[in-house]
């Protein structure tokens, strides 16, 4: 056997150096699931789903952290593999308020699609009986912590992926919770509302305000678009239900964010529908805007500028354009000024 093969499910399977059991597993096509995993972070084996069995350990591992070695000899659908993974179903199902019927995660949840891969169709563990208030007092993100598994997926986006380090791990032992600053409200904490925290999780724990009720996830259809807010670029989904967007996701790995979104990105989608946005241009005429048509404001801008260089020269005009601006813009305007109006007077808003 090869220094870079290891027997998996019985058959012969290559690994990169440094790989873990899991991403050589799903290298080769070998679905473990997991819950706690995010790709990215380090690996925490917090969630116990994605134990499997290796020959010669003395109980089942993490395959999330666990190295794979030369001729390691793995099982990921062994029968005491299959009834661990059900047991740390059924255990996490009992530990909060899974009421599946009116979670707003209901077609999007890893723990519902397990319990549903593991065949449980009742509840062995009785619910945990201690509640927390649902946080909702911010415009963005209702954080239910008793649907929270306690994965720690929003700890690692906030301190790992994003680096704003507003989320951590509180208290301790059965009063564990997910917290931020002093187990004070979003609002009240470093948080800068980027969502990355609703894009890690697993579970119905957190979920965007607005979406809610705005359409299940077999309900819309997700486009793919550019961001429209700067010239980063970042890629993103709109999810959409009958022609309007019920939610904002980013693109894993899309470049340039990688699956990320700014505060504006995620939640700043509401100016389309806003009713005090212009559909069709202005004039000015006696102290009083009119509409008019594209062609009329446009002819009307090109005889102003036509009549300021003949009287005054084309250094009489000056541009500002906007630093967010997608770069295709930018270049554009910097060009009509230098090329077509023929000054040099053209700047960006960051410099102010």
């Amino acid at each position: 056997m090869s220094d870079t093969t290891f027997i998996l499910n019985g058959k012969e399977t290559p690994f990169a150096p440094g790989q873990t059991i899991l991403d050589a597993a799903r290298d080769a096509g070998v679905v473990i699931p997991t819950l706690c995993y995010l790709k990215g972070a380090a690996p925490t084996g917090a969630c116990r789903v994605c134990l499997v069995e290796v020959t010669g350990a003395r109980s089942l591992v993490a395959s999330c952290s666990t190295p794979v070695t030369p001729g390691m000899e793995v099982f990921t659908q062994s029968a005491k593999v299959l009834r661990s993974r059900k047991l740390v179903v059924e255990l996490l199902l009992a530990s909060g308020k899974h009421d599946c019927i009116v979670c707003e995660a209901n077609g999007n949840c890893r723990l519902q699609d397990l319990a549903y891969a593991c065949r449980i169709t009742e509840m062995k563990f009785s619910p945990s009986e201690e509640t927390y208030p649902v946080e909702d007092v911010n415009p963005f993100i209702v954080r239910d912590f008793n649907r929270c598994i306690l994965c720690g997926r929003c700890v690692q986006a906030c301190n790992e992926v994003v680096v704003n380090r507003a989320i951590s791990f509180g208290y301790r032992g059965s009063k564990s919770k997910i917290v931020t600053g002093g187990d004070l409200p979003y609002n009240e904490s470093e948080c800068v509302f980027c969502g990355q925290c609703i894009e890690v999780c697993p579970v119905g724990a957190l979920t965007e305000k607005k979406a809610k009720g705005m359409g299940r996830p077999w309900e819309t259809e997700k486009i793919r678009t550019t961001c429209p807010y700067c010239g980063v670029g970042c890629q993103q989904l709109l999810h959409v239900k009958e022609g309007r967007i019920a939610k904002v996701t980013a693109v894993e790995d899309a470049q340039p964010n990688q699956g990320r979104l700014c505060v504006k990105g995620r939640f700043g989608y509401d100016f389309i529908y806003s009713e005090d946005r212009l559909k069709t241009p202005l004039i000015r005429q006696n102290g009083k805007f009119r509409e008019s048509s594209w062609d009329e404001a446009l002819d009307l801008v090109a005889s102003k500028f036509k009549d300021i260089i003949v009287k005054h020269g084309p250094d009489a005009i000056a541009g500002v354009s906007c630093a967010r601006s997608l770069n295709e813009d930018s270049y554009q305007m910097q060009k009509f000024f230098r090329a077509v109006l023929g000054t040099n007077n053209i700047d960006h808003c960051a410099r102010t």
